[in-house]
């Protein structure tokens, strides 16, 4: 029986996770903004056989209340052994682009709060000298591309706190995974237009992130073909690239 805290836990890929973990029979602490969804998500993970569901309300972008998040998850679980961290945003760039208080907002809900909860847990985790870390990160934050840098520098940041991480709390015996996902399925990108034969589901990503932690990997695309993709996107040299729009 694992004992998992997952922030962001109404998301689309976080409760395909979730579901995954309560039929494993695991002991869950949701952390979430919108209570009413909270409450749903727990019920439904009740009565798929998760030992136990706490939830727990908090706006992952007000970094004063991550510690009592902590103290809360620790007070009902006593030790954490998976952490995964999926809330955030998906902006229009153009907004972004406009408005400077649009574009810090974007940063600190898909960048510096994920970075400052991993550095709560991480500390947590260390003090352990066990547990894995897992952030959701994306695609994006491979190469700055002109539909969404903003976005994607975000979680750029997520990524190379993520691999900096790794190393010092693989000394203590933490595991830590990036996880990037490709275009997926949900409320997030409800509406956009996207090509349906990269078009993921949750169910799957999450299979993937579940196998992912297990397997102990470093990174992880969701799916696997987005590494591939995101190789090419990266060998194109700057003189062509400026001239891209996409």
């Amino acid at each position: 029986m694992k004992r998992i805290l997952i922030v962001g836990a109404s998301s689309a890929i976080a409760m395909a996770c979730a579901r995954i973990w309560a039929n494993q029979g695991d002991e869950l602490f949701l952390v979430a903004r919108d209570v009413e969804k909270l409450d749903q998500t727990a019920e439904d993970l009740r009565a798929r056989g998760a030992k136990a569901v706490t939830s727990h309300c908090m706006d992952a972008t007000d970094i004063a209340a991550h510690a009592l998040m902590l103290e809360k998850a620790l007070t009902a679980m006593r030790q954490i052994d998976i952490v995964l961290i999926a809330h955030g945003s998906l902006p229009c760039q153009k907004d972004c682009e406009q408005n400077v208080e649009v574009a810090l907002r974007e940063i600190a809900n898909n960048g510096t709060s994920v970075i400052a909860l991993l550095t709560l847990l991480a500390n947590q985790l260390e003090e352990q000298r066990c547990g894995s870390l897992a952030a959701i990160s994306s695609v994006a934050g491979d190469r700055g591309r002109p539909s969404n840098y903003v976005y994607g520098a975000a979680k750029a940041a997520v990524s190379t706190f993520c691999e900096g991480l790794r190393p010092r709390m693989y000394k203590v015996g933490v595991h830590v995974l990036d996880i990037k996902p490709g275009l997926v399925a949900t409320p997030m990108t409800q509406g956009l237009t996207l090509p349906k034969a990269l078009v993921s589901t949750p169910e799957k990503v999450a299979k993937l992130i579940v196998r992912g932690i297990e397997n102990k990997r470093a990174t992880i695309y969701t799916p696997g073909f987005w590494g591939i993709i995101m190789l090419i996107i990266r060998s194109i040299p700057q003189t062509l690239f400026k001239r891209l729009n996409f």
